[in-house]
Order: C-alpha cells, then structure tokens, then sequence
C-alpha cells in the first residue's frame, strides 16, 4: 500500500457520498433514509469527540442514576443517549426509538414523525472508558409502512426485518461499520476532514478462523455444549492447531476483530443469565444483521439469529456469532445435545 499517495488522494469516498451513490440506484426514494443516516454519522462524531474528550472533561464517574439494566450509569452514557435521541428526533424520519438507557420506547410526537423505526445502544462497553479500552453505539433501523400509525410491535420485529444496521467503535480510531442489506462497508473518520472516509469496503468474513472469544470466567456455569465447544477449541481432536483466546469485553470491539479477522464471539446463556445477556433489539439483532451479511452466521442455541421474535424491547438471548464453519460447528454440537 502505497501510504505517501494515499495521504494525498483526493477521490475520498465519504459517508455521505456513499449514501447518496446508494440512493442513486433507486429510482423511487425520497430520501429519507439518507437524511436519516447522516443525523445517525453526525451523533457519532459528538459521541467519538465527547469520548476523546472525557478524561479532560470529568465526564467519566458516575453519574448517580442506575439505567434499567441495573448498570450504573456513566455521564457519558447520559450524554451519548441525550445526542442521540436528540439527532434521531430532529431528522423528522423516526416515529419509535429503543434505547437501552431508557427503560419505555420513546414514540416521536406526530409533527416529526416519519417512517423510520431506530433500535440503539448509545454507549456499548461504557464500563471500559475509564481504562482506554474501546467502546462503541450499535444501531439498527426498521421501517413502518407508511400512513400507519407506530406501535411497539414495528419494532417486536425479527432482525431479518431490519432495512439496515451498523456500529461506530470509538477506539484507536473511530470507524464505522454499516450494512444496508447489500455487504458491509467500513469508514474511518479522518478527523482533519470530519468526514468519515471508505477504508474497509465490502467486508468479508473468513470462512473460517483462529480465534474465539469468551468470558472463561463464566465457565463453571455454561451449559454442555458451550463447554465442549471452547474444549475442541482448545484441545482440538484432529490434530488442527488449537484456537487462541481473544476477550476485550466490549461487544462491539470483539465484534469488529472477529468481522476482520474471522473466528466466533459467544456469549452463551449460563446458570447465572439464564437467558444471555446481550440485549436482542439493539445488540444481537445488529451484529447477527452484519455477520451475516459479511458472509458469517449468527446463532442463538436453538435458531438462527435473526429469526428470533422479541416480546419485549430489553429482551435477552444468548449469541453464537461469526465465520460461517466455526458456528457450523457450534450449531452441531446443540443438536447433538437436543437428541439426548
């Protein structure tokens, strides 16, 4: 790669630009989708400069409320879901947002509403910003039809519904990672510019990979399966090189490692979180939409991902997520253990 060059390219395939090429193809929109992505693009340059910011600004600490998961909350999560909301209800193309800092679906009053349903975590991770570790929003965007009035069921919807999802990880560089149904596409934000630049173009997961990524803390509590999976990662019976172990403890940076460089990101139900953990709107449903879209799988312990139905918009489910043989090999092991 020739970086010299590169510094000094000037055909830069923005966000923006990307979008409106997108929008181009389709003869019949309005839009307001595009509208809508660009206020996503612009919360996340507020988040990703309130981020690099917090240590100066004292946004770190505590800011003395408990969210509805029951995790004390951040300022900066406070902060992140505030721009965000904010930014989704000025676009004037959303009618219902799910927050996972808010415990009720937020319903956009009837003058700004538009035909977008948008389901987010404003701050994954957010435990992490105190020691520089990566943290990142995850996002993803369902649509009504139009003329109809929102209920809470346009967004009880499977993920395989969803018109479009991504997350912006605030690390060693913001990037972007967005998925309209047609691959998946990486942008970095050059902050000299404030535009967020094409880097990772059509991403594409390995069919297969080296790493898993685990909380093994968990491990006394994990059902059989589970077990015998990160066992054969370990010691692996075919005489195959043994996996290594991967675990930031931010969804959304060990989602990115694996997107790049293949293998599988579980976090199993346990005795513990019967249910898993990860919330199904805002962090399974986005995550399984890319994996799958890059070509990998996502699964739950007894279906496809995205197939999954949520009754409620803080529902939990456990996620098995990654290159498409290594979740093959996750998903025999449940049938094994469904027959006995």
């Amino acid at each position: 790669m020739d970086h010299e060059a590169d510094a000094h390219r000037t055909d830069l395939m923005t966000i923006t630009r990307y979008v409106l090429n997108e929008q181009s193809k389709h003869p019949e929109s309005r839009g307001d989708f595009t509208i809508l992505l660009s206020h996503i693009v612009l919360g996340c340059k507020f988040v990703c400069t309130a981020v690099n910011k917090a240590g100066l600004a004292k946004l770190i600490g505590l800011a003395g409320e408990t969210n509805v998961q029951g995790e004390e909350q951040k300022k900066l999560d406070v902060l992140s879901n505030e721009v965000f909301i904010k930014a989704l209800v000025s676009s004037g193309r959303t009618c219902i947002l799910v927050s996972e800092e808010d415990e009720e679906a937020t319903f956009v009053e009837p003058a700004l509403r538009g035909k977008y349903c948008v389901v987010f975590d404003p701050l994954d991770g957010s435990s992490n910003i105190d020691c520089g570790v990566s943290i990142g929003t995850i996002f993803g965007i369902y649509a009504i039809k139009d003329g109809v009035d929102p209920k809470i069921e346009d967004v009880l919807q499977p993920g395989k519904n969803m018109v479009a999802a991504g997350y912006c990880m605030y690390g060693s560089s913001c990037t972007l990672v967005l998925s309209t149904g047609k691959g998946v596409n990486g942008f970095t934000l050059d902050p000299s510019l404030g535009e967020f630049i094409l880097t990772h173009p059509d991403i594409k997961i390995p069919k297969k990979g080296k790493i898993y990524s685990v909380n093994e803390g968990n491990a006394k509590n994990w059902d059989a399966a589970t077990a015998k999976y990160v066992e054969k990662c370990k010691y692996p019976q075919d005489g195959s090189p043994a996996k290594s172990l991967r675990y930031i403890g931010s969804m959304v940076a060990d989602v990115h490692r694996t997107l790049l460089y293949g293998g599988i990101f579980l976090y199993p139900a346990d005795k513990k979180s019967p249910n898993g953990k990860l919330r199904v709107l805002y962090e399974v449903f986005p995550m399984s939409y890319l994996m799958e879209q890059a070509g990998g799988q996502a699964f739950t312990g007894k279906q496809r991902a995205l197939d999954l139905l949520p009754t409620k918009i803080h529902e939990r489910s456990p996620i098995f997520l990654g290159s498409y043989d290594d979740v093959e090999v996750i998903k025999a092991l449940y049938a094994d253990e469904g027959k006995k």
